[in-house]
């Protein structure tokens, strides 16, 4: 695939984070593999007057304690690519996003003016790859037409064997370095698979700097950019959540059905956003819900269309980047509406 636009290779996070004017660059932290995680952040940070974590502030009966955002407060918004490196649609987006807040258009040269012209009313705080292990591991620039078949292997890599180390037995041995002959995208180079680490005591000093941004700058709204093959776009069941955030979560999901449907794009509604299960093996506790039990706002898990040649929905790279930019006027939106009703 040849498009100017797809912006999804480690140079081009390195070039991008080195011209930024507006906004500021920083290193998160070093992967597992030595390379820097990087974050483009736009607006100042802002002071809350944090006397408390948030569990301790909830503990109180008083989340105010841990952050006090008043009618000034801007909304802090986290957006993260790449936790499974090799997942490039999200890596694409958010570098569209920084290329647009720099320069009023994204790669393509499209302007998106409600994005452009209420960014100054955030606090921005945007990582292109999370995991640069996973995606210097990757061989290619795109899974664009890829077969499935392939589209795995470059995932979630092979077992010693010389079998395919297929989802979800790909979570079945963690860290997976050393039952692994290849190891995929999905893992930095010790084999942690971020979205699965011990948030209690982490494996992955990218997830430790992940969570620790979180609980520093008081996150409003997280949302973490993943693959979802050939499905539709949809947003997975987050577990182990207040039925309130629950709640916010599904207006939201609805809120991107409808503007899915607008624009002619697939979309699939995850009604179990609500609702939690009662059966065994209850489900994981991953990095989306600990984002939000260590900071409060809401966190949700993106699952983007990739374009490889399965037996599902195949988009064009054009519909890809279309559909994270709807994301991102719908996440400005929504986090403007929820602070005017606080």
């Amino acid at each position: 695939m040849e498009a100017s636009f797809w912006k999804g290779k480690l140079t081009d996070i390195e070039e991008a984070m080195a011209s930024l004017s507006l906004g500021r660059a920083s290193v998160l932290t070093a992967s597992a593999g030595g390379r820097s995680v990087y974050m483009a952040e736009y607006g100042d940070k802002q002071d809350f007057g944090r006397q408390a974590n948030y569990s301790s502030a909830c503990g109180a009966r008083a989340p105010s304690k841990y952050a006090d955002k008043g009618e000034d407060a801007r909304p802090v918004l986290l957006i993260v690519g790449g936790v499974h490196g090799g997942e490039l649609e999200g890596i694409v987006g958010v570098m569209n996003l920084i290329r647009l807040l720099e320069t009023g258009e994204d790669y393509r040269g499209r302007r998106h003016d409600y994005l452009y012209d209420n960014a100054g009313r955030f606090r921005l705080l945007l990582i292109p790859c999370m995991n640069p292990d996973g995606r210097a591991r990757l061989p290619v620039d795109s899974l664009i037409g890829v077969p499935y078949e392939q589209f795995v292997y470059y995932m979630q890599g092979s077992w010693k064997d010389g079998s395919l180390c297929r989802w979800p037995d790909c979570k079945a041995v963690h860290p997976i370095k050393e039952a692994s002959a290849f190891l995929g995208s999905y893992f930095n180079d010790d084999g942690v698979n971020m979205m699965h680490d011990n948030f209690f005591a982490p494996m992955a000093k990218e997830s430790a700097a992940l969570l620790g941004l979180a609980d520093r700058e008081a996150v409003d709204f997280h949302m973490t950019l993943h693959g979802g093959a050939d499905t539709a776009v949809h947003f997975p069941w987050i577990p182990y959540l207040p039925v309130d955030v629950k709640r916010r979560q599904q207006a939201f999901n609805l809120r991107m059905a409808e503007a899915h449907r607008v624009h002619g794009l697939p979309f699939d509604v995850v009604e179990q956003m609500v609702q939690d299960g009662e059966s065994y093996p209850y489900p994981s506790f991953n990095l989306t819900t600990a984002v939000h039990h260590v900071c409060g706002g809401l966190s949700m898990t993106y699952e983007s269309n990739m374009g490889i040649d399965g037996p599902g929905h195949r988009f064009t790279p054009d519909e890809i980047l279309d559909c994270h930019f709807l994301l991102f006027e719908q996440m400005f939106r929504f986090a403007l509406e929820e602070r005017a009703k606080a």
